[in-house]
This record gives structure tokens, C-alpha cells and sequence, in this order.
């Protein structure tokens, strides 16, 4: 099972667009972003898929945008870390700013970490979990996404 891993898109919602499309084209077939949505516009192009995502320091959920997800049927994240399973892996969900992301880098305990939040692409293990940053899709030198073979434990970066 291959999984997109998108992170700090801050409202760019057509390099979403875009960030799905390569995604999809490699495989994927759940995405997870790992948080500073960064507007409605972005959820937008995340509609009828098997989507999962956190919210990051930049992300300010109102009443509004709850009931916006609501009505589009994604339902948001209210546990920290999100925790999914996935072909049998354990995977973790930050954005990378919460005091609980440090503390599971200290003493890690899933197949699959992923944060965003550093705008920086990340590819490392800590003992026998796999730390992955997708980079970002704003304010970064390469915008970029990442898939996760989880069978293969494969992880490919793509430029946008």
C-alpha cells in the first residue's frame, strides 16, 4: 500500500492540486498531510479521497471551517498524534510543533512518524521507526511531497 505525505501547503491550494495529482499518479491511495492547511480552498482539492491531516501552529479551526469539513466529509483530527494503521504499520501523525512530537522522537514507538512544520524534507531512523518530513509546499527552496511503499518500506520524494 502506497500512502501521500503532503505538509505546510499555507492556503496554496492549486500546488495541492498539483501535490495530489503526483501523488495519486505514483499510487497513493490515502493522503495524509501533516498540518498548516492553511484555508478552506486547500481541503478543497482533498474532497472524496481517503484523506487524513493535522492541524498545525498556523492553523486557527473556527466554528466555520468545522462545519465546513463537516458538510465535505473530512473529518478533522482532535487526538495528538493522530494515529492510523495501515498495511499493518503503525503510523504517527504531527505537524511537528507539539510538545508530545518531541517526546515520541525520544523514545519512538510506531513503524511511521511524519511531521512537517521544518519546511524541510526528512528521511531518518530513530531506532525502528522512520521519521518522514514530505517537505513543504510553501516557503521552501523545493516544494515537495512524499510516498510511503509501507510494504516495501520504500519512500520516494517528488518535486512539484
Amino acid at each position: 500500500m502506497i500512502i501521500g505525505v503532503m505538509s505546510d501547503s499555507h492556503g496554496k491550494a492549486a500546488r495541492v492540486k498539483t501535490a495530489v495529482e503526483i501523488l495519486e499518479r505514483a499510487g497513493a491511495k490515502t493522503i495524509i498531510h501533516c498540518g498548516d492547511v492553511g484555508g478552506i480552498e486547500v481541503f478543497d482539492e482533498l474532497v472524496g479521497r481517503d484523506v487524513h491531516f493535522v492541524w498545525g501552529n498556523t492553523d486557527y479551526p473556527d466554528q466555520a471551517t468545522i462545519a465546513y469539513l463537516d458538510k465535505i466529509g473530512i473529518a478533522p483530527s482532535t487526538e495528538v498524534p493522530l494515529s492510523l494503521m495501515r498495511a499493518g504499520k503503525t503510523i504517527q501523525v504531527f505537524h511537528g510543533h507539539e510538545p508530545e512530537f518531541n517526546q515520541a522522537l525520544r523514545n519512538p514507538k510506531s513503524d511511521f512518524i511524519l511531521h512537517g512544520h521544518t519546511h524541510l524534507a526528512r528521511d531518518e531512523r530513530i531506532g525502528n521507526s522512520r521519521i518522514i518530513n514530505p517537505g513543504a509546499l510553501q516557503r521552501a527552496r523545493e516544494y515537495t511531497v512524499a510516498t510511503i511503499d509501507l510494504e516495501r518500506d520504500e519512500v520516494t520524494f517528488h518535486k512539484l
